[in-house]
């Protein structure tokens, strides 16, 4: 089996070595194996792995996320059906978000629509509405 330093890890990975670390830090990674100079020491299944949090990321399932699926993974005795569970919660988060997207947008467009865009700043609309106390 052929090692790869961090360098070469993170390339092919295409992370940084950085975010390599930082994996390692909060247990998505296992510490690597060093070469008697101190140098990390990666195979390829390593390389596989970060891919595969990266995906996870791009989804966006969070760092906590990621690691109970990758729990998941190597777990004999998960189903498909769990990992399938977790797929569905997160599509519900994401449509939480984007109905807050959308009310945010929504009041960005009603202010946007009172605003000339002329005058002084001490009477722009936007800033008064930010300016006022929101309601319970």
């Amino acid at each position: 089996m052929k090692l790869m330093t961090i360098g070469h890890l993170a390339r092919r990975a295409e992370v940084g070595i950085e975010t390599v670390r930082f994996y390692e830090r909060q247990g998505l990674l296992e510490l690597p194996a060093r070469k008697d100079s101190g140098y990390r020491q990666y195979d390829e299944s390593v390389v596989a792995r970060l891919r595969f949090i990266k995906r996870a990321k791009e989804l966006g399932f969070s760092l906590k996320e990621i690691k109970e699926l990758l729990a998941l993974r190597v777990d004999p005795s998960t189903t498909c059906a769990e990992v399938r569970s977790r797929a569905k919660a997160k599509i519900a988060d994401v449509e939480e978000k984007i109905q807050a997207l959308q009310r945010i947008k929504n009041a960005l467009v009603q202010l946007t629509a009172v605003c000339r865009g002329r005058g002084p700043t001490s009477e722009c609309p936007i800033l008064d509405a930010l300016d006022q106390e929101s309601e319970p």
